[in-house]
């Protein structure tokens, strides 16, 4: 048995099956988006020590770059953040990992998917900050 997969398999049960990351979205808008990206990152982090492929690395970025974005909508995010269910979707990717060498257009597609996974994390910090000024 592997201890830490079963733990990314625990963490995504959590935030996806029982709607902790979507219900964190609703109550902290943008703020909650933000934690379970972070979250998130978790699976990410072991699938990087497994030394998995970089494209599966990368296409786990923008399993949690979208899903992140997704969230910031207001209401509308946090039932698409149900739908999409970005850390089940990540954990399928760890679980089914090859290993090998990348090509630099792999690296290329890594450092894209981390750029667009920021850029969604920076997108609902403004937004955030934008509704705090608004309401205050």
């Amino acid at each position: 048995m592997d201890a830490e997969l079963e733990r990314v398999k625990k963490l995504a049960k959590v935030l996806d099956h029982y709607l902790v990351d979507p219900i964190i979205g609703f109550v902290l808008p943008g703020a909650g988006d933000i934690i379970g990206a972070v979250l998130g990152v978790y699976t990410i982090g072991l699938a990087f020590r497994r030394k998995v492929s970089p494209v599966i690395i990368a296409r786990m970025f923008l399993n949690l770059g979208l899903d992140a974005l997704l969230g910031i909508v207001p209401l509308a995010g946090d039932v698409a953040d149900v739908a999409f269910k970005a850390n089940q979707k990540n954990v399928a990717l760890l679980s089914e990992r090859t290993t090998g060498k990348a090509s630099a257009k792999d690296w290329a597609f890594v450092v894209g998917a981390a750029l667009v996974f920021f850029g969604a994390i920076a997108l609902s910090v403004f937004a955030v900050g934008w509704l705090v000024r608004a309401i205050f």
